[in-house]
């Protein structure tokens, strides 16, 4: 039997619930009800949705505040909310997304206009989801953070480290303060390293290296025990590469284009269709495909 979506739906409005829950449930959907944020909170601790259908202006604990919490959460951080407003003026609009929703609807509601981004955002959430239990199943030692330093989300393999790491507060799970600059200069691909070191208080020495950028604020890091060298650096020992031929390999095995590439290191295609063309005479090899199971193969062994 095929499982139901879980749809939570958070509103102060009896009518607006009674109305959104007989249309869900008449689609075949699991309908979880709150009638504020508190309780939405609550709600979650024993329960994870699929999606999250949020009131934004409700009173006490508005919508906004609510979402932030939520995705401070780490069962629920990955869970899309679309924000239900009357409000579509731009600055509530930029609020709803601020404060982590992906989408919203104006009141009154249209049920095929929601029922279609209903359908588009678990689509995608699914499909993060499932590269992040491929990740996880891999073993690997992942998690994404904002350049504020907030844990957005983790594999569990990262959780049971960053927890001896990083004490939690009531606003989640946050890296030091001294690699708030770092992050950020990451984030405007301005970073003169791509990896730094952190140390548990065993004496245990944690490495953070730079994968890419996951979304607008989202970079993705990977965590190793024991100093590493930083992959790139490896890469042009390995394959006698200048600097900026290592960097663009790096990337060519994380699957982006020459294009993705450019932007990400502030080069022209052209010019990266140059560095690749001398890569692959060095690598001995005559495609994107094999110079990234090279790659793959050199730091697999490490």
């Amino acid at each position: 039997m095929k499982a139901r979506d879980i749809v939570l739906v958070v509103d102060d409005s009896p009518e607006t619930l009674s109305f959104l829950t007989d249309a869900l449930e008449q689609s075949g959907r699991m309908v979880l009800v709150a009638t504020g944020g508190l309780q939405a909170l609550t709600l979650v601790e024993d329960i994870t949705p699929d999606i999250i259908l949020m009131d934004a202006v409700m009173p006490g604990m508005d919508g906004f505040e609510t979402c932030r919490r939520l995705k401070a959460t780490g069962t629920v951080a990955h869970v899309p909310v679309i924000f239900m407003t009357g409000l579509s003026e731009t600055e509530h609009v930029v609020q709803g997304l601020g404060a982590g929703g992906v989408d919203y609807v104006t009141k009154p509601i249209v049920l095929d206009e929601l029922f279609a981004r209903i359908r588009v955002h678990l689509a995608n959430a699914r499909s993060a989801q499932s590269a992040r239990v491929a990740l996880d199943s891999a073993g690997r030692f992942l998690f994404a953070a904002s350049r504020a330093g907030a844990i957005l989300w983790s594999t569990p393999q990262a959780v049971r480290l960053l927890e001896t790491l990083l004490p939690a507060d009531g606003g989640g799970r946050v890296l030091p303060e001294r690699l708030r600059p770092w992050l950020a200069a990451l984030a405007g691909g301005a970073a003169e390293a791509t990896a730094t070191t952190l140390a548990l208080a065993d004496g245990t020495v944690l490495t953070l290296s730079f994968v890419g950028s996951a979304g607008e604020d989202e970079l993705l890091f990977r965590l190793s025990r024991g100093e590493e060298k930083d992959e790139a650096e490896v890469l042009r020992r390995q394959f006698q590469l200048t600097p900026r031929e290592a960097d663009v390999l790096i990337w060519v095995a994380r699957g982006k284009s020459n294009r993705d590439i450019g932007e990400i290191l502030g080069l022209s295609p052209r010019t990266v269709n140059k560095h690749l063309e001398t890569i692959y005479q060095k690598l001995g090899v005559e495609n994107r495909a094999s110079a990234a199971v090279a790659v793959l193969k050199v730091l697999g062994e490490r």
